[in-house]
C-alpha cells in the first residue's frame, strides 16, 4: 500500500466537511490537547497537505483556541453583570 492510497483511505474516514472546533473550547478552561490537535489538523488541511508547518500549525492552532476562550470569558462575565443589573433594577 502506498502512502497516497493510506492518506487517501484517512481522509474517507473523516469525509465529513471539517467545521472548526474553536466553539467546543470552555470559556473556564485551556483548551485540551484534543482540541487543539483538532484544529491543527483543520489548519494543516487548509495548507493543502503540505507537511513541514506541523510545529507552526500546532501553535496557531493554540492561540486561536485561547483567544476564543478568553472572549467567552469575557462574554459571560459581561452577560452575568447584565444580568444581575437587571435583577437589582438598574
Amino acid at each position: 500500500m502506498t502512502l497516497k492510497s493510506k492518506r487517501n483511505e484517512t481522509l474517507e474516514l473523516d469525509a465529513s466537511p471539517i467545521q472548526p472546533h474553536a466553539e467546543d473550547t470552555s470559556a473556564n478552561h485551556a483548551p485540551s490537547q484534543e482540541e487543539i490537535r483538532r484544529r491543527a489538523y483543520e489548519i494543516y488541511l487548509e495548507r493543502a497537505d503540505l507537511p513541514g508547518d506541523e510545529l507552526d500549525d500546532w501553535l496557531r492552532a493554540e492561540r486561536e483556541l485561547q483567544k476564543v476562550a478568553l472572549f467567552k470569558q469575557g462574554w459571560n462575565r459581561l452577560q452575568q453583570q447584565r444580568h444581575a443589573d437587571s435583577e437589582d433594577g438598574n
